[in-house]
């Protein structure tokens, strides 16, 4: 009769709630309810204990299964997060759990578990992942960091590097040193995931919370991993139009870059970017590549890439320049065709960019998201400088399918006459050049009575070549284990599709097989940030997250000029 005026089913509410509360013993603690659970604001007045609020609130809902047996309290999960002073609970969606779970297929997918369970059961289950009553400013206090963060540590290849690292963090300055023989900087690469693109396909990040996808809540985390890696050189993807005029341009500017744009082609609000520091280099030239013709059905799409020639200060040779290639290739798995096409024009951009003087090309480094998986015939390509696609299906050239579903088999050639790029991935106005130079030395060395010679049609090649010997900064498994790294992850897929390559120099102990035979000079690898497997980036929800604001994660890489 205590409360004879409230409703009769808000009285049973209230008594099997305290019921349970007490009988299961949740709390042995002297503090009041209030101390440990946080309460919405405002509540009715009638209430005699004020109601826990969800997230999605429905007059169908109930309290949270932990109030119930004890047993059942211990199996439950409690899960520390951040929570607003008007929300209690939150009731996760049932294909995801709370932000530092991994979805339930996922979980089992890396444990090797069949996924046996019934949509019922994994709600089931879902339902009793419960947040914990600790507020997030006691969990940093014990854990001294912020939540949701994975570390990446820094793999040295050099000693020097790493007394150089030290030396660099304690703010001395290169040009200082009294060593001008040597020049060492860091390039970036990130594809910091176009706002467009990211609403356009929501369905890729079904697991990220709606607040952490907003433009405003990503761009100053985003900023932050710029300024915290603090690379010399950036080679950004995705980089949304409105959003570099705005915000972007002038934040690095602030930060003492430089930055050069170019956007897609057509009606793509996004293009590549690359921004250096101007106290280590001065701009030579900016030579943006559009991959889309009109005249070459082939080439319908509207990816680019952008190639600058820097050149060095603090460095003993006047003439020394280092060429930096960006470029995002074409996503689309089934049109492997195109892909390659976009990478052969973007080489001969490299290869009329970069030769010297002497006729050798100056060092050369090529980032981007290729979306291409390391060991495809794509990837294969550009480390070893040739590639016989004969009988190649389209669907297979980048890899991103184990089943592919482009079976069409490559054309020989790839690309039409037209396009005006030879077989060797240069212009083919160079290529005749160098052809007629040769045939006019082949003239003058003929015998006065010659032999008639019959020269056979020649065969279409399919063989491609490109006269660059490139090494990639990363080794996509992880020596100790063969786990694959990975540098994007969402809801469908998480693997490697971004890259560094460069032109490793002769004692390069860090360059794969294959690059040994480069020429004199180039670039020693000196360190480089170390990526994530999968697993890890489930820890923290998989990307986008609290702290990380692209789907991609940051490539980062340390290189010292080598002399010729």
């Amino acid at each position: 009769g205590r409360h004879s005026m409230l409703p009769r089913h808000v009285q049973r509410l209230g008594r099997d709630w305290i019921t349970h509360w007490n009988g299961s013993q949740i709390l042995a603690l002297n503090s009041s309810v209030s101390s440990c659970m946080r309460w919405a604001g405002h509540y009715p007045p009638w209430a005699s204990y004020p109601a826990p609020i969800s997230a999605d609130f429905s007059p169908n809902w109930r309290f949270p299964p932990f109030f119930g047996p004890w047993r059942q309290f211990l199996n439950s999960n409690w899960h520390l997060d951040n929570y607003t002073q008007s929300c209690c609970f939150h009731l996760p969606n049932p294909s995801m759990k709370s932000e530092g779970e991994e979805p339930l297929t996922k979980k089992r997918r890396l444990s090797g578990q069949e996924d046996t369970s019934t949509p019922e059961q994994e709600t089931n289950l879902s339902n009793q992942k419960e947040v914990s009553c600790l507020s997030v400013a006691q969990n940093e206090e014990k854990h001294g960091s912020k939540k949701g963060t994975i570390k990446r540590h820094w793999e040295y290849f050099c000693q020097q590097s790493k007394t150089m690292k030290i030396a660099k963090n304690k703010g001395s300055d290169q040009s200082n040193t009294g060593s001008e023989a040597t020049f060492d900087f860091t390039v970036m690469s990130y594809n910091i995931l176009s706002q467009n693109l990211l609403e356009d396909n929501s369905h890729l990040y079904k697991h990220c919370r709606q607040r952490l996808l907003f433009w405003t809540y990503r761009f100053p985390n985003i900023l932050q991993e710029i300024k915290e890696l603090d690379a010399d050189v950036l080679c950004l993807q995705e980089v949304q139009e409105d959003h570099y005029r705005t915000d972007i341009k002038s934040s690095l500017e602030s930060l003492g870059y430089h930055c050069e744009y170019k956007m897609r082609t057509g009606r793509k609000p996004d293009g590549c970017a690359i921004c250096f520091k101007t106290s280590k280099f001065s701009l030579i030239s900016s030579n943006p590549v559009e991959f889309f013709r009109r005249d070459i059905p082939l080439l319908d799409r509207d990816n680019v890439g952008l190639v600058l020639l820097l050149q060095p200060r603090f460095h003993c040779k006047a003439n020394a320049a280092i060429c930096i290639a960006n470029t995002h290739l074409l996503y689309n798995p089934r049109r492997g065709d195109i892909k390659l096409t976009q990478l052969a024009m973007l080489l001969a951009e490299i290869a009329s960019v970069a030769p010297q003087k002497d006729g050798s090309f100056c060092p050369i480094i090529i980032c981007g998201d290729f979306n291409s998986v390391p060991g495809s015939p794509l990837y294969r390509f550009i480390k070893e400088g040739k590639l016989n696609y004969e009988g190649l299906a389209i669907g297979k050239v980048s890899g991103q399918e184990q089943f592919p579903r482009g079976q069409r088999i490559l054309s020989i050639p790839i690309w039409p006459k037209k396009l005006g790029i030879s077989q060797n991935c240069v212009y083919e106005i160079k290529q005749q050049q160098k052809e007629e130079n040769a045939g006019e030395k082949l003239e003058a060395a003929k015998p006065d009575n010659p032999e008639e010679i019959v020269i056979a049609p020649e065969k279409l090649s399919s063989k491609l070549r490109h006269h660059f010997k490139l090494s990639s900064v990363y080794s996509h498994y992880f020596p100790e284990t063969g786990i694959p790294e990975v540098t994007t992850c969402h809801s469908r897929s998480a693997v490697t599709v971004d890259y560094i390559f460069y032109s490793a120099a002769n004692d390069d102990t860090a360059a794969q097989p294959g690059a040994e035979d480069s020429f004199c000079g180039g670039l020693k690898l000196l360190g480089r940030l170390a990526l994530l497997t999968e697993k890890d980036l489930w820890t923290v929800n998989g990307l986008p997250n609290e702290n990380n604001s692209s789907d991609h994660l940051p490539l980062l890489a340390e290189f010292r000029l080598i002399e010729r």
